[in-house]
């Protein structure tokens, strides 16, 4: 098979990591890809958010699977237009990306279904959502309604903070995403993620992960895109994830096909869990950065397996085939990331790292320049290692770390110390 690979990021270097691992790929393309994609695949340069130039693309390079990796694409409607031509692809069509293009859209759906998830309110005015918070006080969480790159939501201890947000966000920090906001009840109890493959119809729960969206140790400053992760998540049982499976996730599919947008593709349901009960924190409708990096190194060629029976409504047909392991990512990135940071720094040591079915260094924010391999973006590199424990994962991660050299880089050092006290 030719296969296209859309993104550019851990997450897309992962997904093409895995898929090379299967004898059904014949050739796989990146686009735009990063250096450490364009090792292992070729890559190609166009807008991966016009519908019509990855039609093209496909047409013209005999195309036979399209793997959609960032949610922006998914928002744009590039599934469509590809379905459209009888191009298969993973993905969910646009309408059904709305459980991540709107939060306030995710909350009336579940609010159709009773599905557990934070009490909340929609606001278009800012003046109104001030006087919500001042009557609702804090803890309380600002989320902006539409995609943010992942930073759309502060979680406000203060009423100062919450009231910060608003003017941030209504201010147009974010752009069109900030044009409308949804605010929650700040929920207690321990993060974890959970991975669904949908078809349409049936649900294939395909693994658990956590991760590390501060970025110091002890979960310490402000939120990330992800500094690290690990699977599977201890907190997340088979129970809890039952629980999920019956309250939260097929009730939502139910209602998305009821309402004539079917979902098909990967469903990442964020739960809050306490005293053994999940409630839903947000829908994405793509795999999870870091947490695909894990999942990845665990499932290996099986991914684009799984991913063909989802494109073609055959999941019922097929199961998840687990080892008993462990991964995990340590987050290398830029000094000063989450803020000002500044790229074009060169990471050396890369050659120096093992490269097998239990170690990775999946890139990131990457590109290759003169031979050499260049900072570009916040997020640089996946650290990735299996273990039989995730106490050998962590071990084996962090010795590919101090194998890097790269002065301008940071990581946290303590990522999985939740699941390893």
């Amino acid at each position: 098979m030719n296969i296209l690979v859309l993104g550019s990021g851990g997450r897309e270097h992962a997904l093409a990591w895995a898929i090379l691992q299967n004898p059904k790929c014949d050739r796989l393309i990146c686009a735009p890809g990063n250096a450490g994609m364009a090792a292992i695949a070729e890559c190609a340069a166009f807008d991966i958010c016009n519908g019509g130039a990855v039609a093209r693309f496909c047409e013209e390079n005999a195309i036979d699977f399209v793997v959609i990796g960032p949610e922006a694409p998914l928002a744009a409607g590039v599934a469509d237009r590809l379905r459209d031509l009888g191009i298969s692809c993973f993905g969910p069509s646009a309408a059904a990306a709305r459980l991540e293009a709107s939060k306030a859209f995710t909350k009336e759906i579940c609010a159709a279904v009773d599905a557990p998830t934070a009490g909340y309110a929609h606001f278009t005015d800012a003046e109104a959502a001030r006087a919500y918070i001042r009557a609702q006080g804090a803890p309380i969480v600002v989320k902006a309604d539409g995609l943010a790159a992942g930073k759309g939501v502060i979680v406000a201890m203060t009423e100062a903070e919450a009231l910060a947000a608003i003017d941030t966000m209504f201010g147009g920090e974010f752009g069109a995403a900030g044009a409308e906001v949804v605010i929650e009840e700040f929920m207690e109890g321990e993060e974890a993620s959970f991975f669904v493959l949908v078809d349409g119809e049936t649900c294939l729960p395909i693994g658990t992960a956590q991760d590390h969206k501060r970025v110091g140790d002890g979960d310490t400053g402000p939120n990330t895109g992800g500094m690290g992760a690990y699977s599977p998540a201890p907190v997340l049982t088979d129970a809890i994830a039952q629980i999920a499976l019956d309250q939260i996730v097929r009730p939502t599919m139910a209602e998305m096909a009821r309402r004539g947008m079917p979902y098909q593709g990967v469903l990442y349901a964020g739960l809050m869990i306490r005293d053994g009960q999940p409630r839903l924190v947000e829908y994405n409708v793509r795999f999870g950065d870091p947490e695909c990096q894990v999942l990845m190194m665990r499932l290996g060629a099986q991914t684009l397996d799984l991913m063909l029976a989802c494109a073609e409504g055959r999941l019922d047909r097929v199961a998840v085939n687990w080892a008993d392991d462990h991964a995990m990512t340590v987050v290398m990135a830029a000094q000063g990331y989450p803020g000002d940071y500044a790229k074009g720094s060169e990471i050396k040591g890369l050659e120096t790292c093992p490269e097998d079915s239990a170690h990775m260094v999946f890139h990131a924010g990457t590109k290759a320049e003169a031979g050499r391999i260049l900072a570009s973006g916040g997020r640089v590199l996946n650290v990735t290692a299996r273990g039989a424990s995730l106490t050998e994962a962590q071990a084996r991660a962090y010795q590919m770390v101090d194998q890097i050299d790269w002065p301008e880089g940071f990581c946290r050092r303590d990522i999985g110390w939740r699941a390893l006290m």
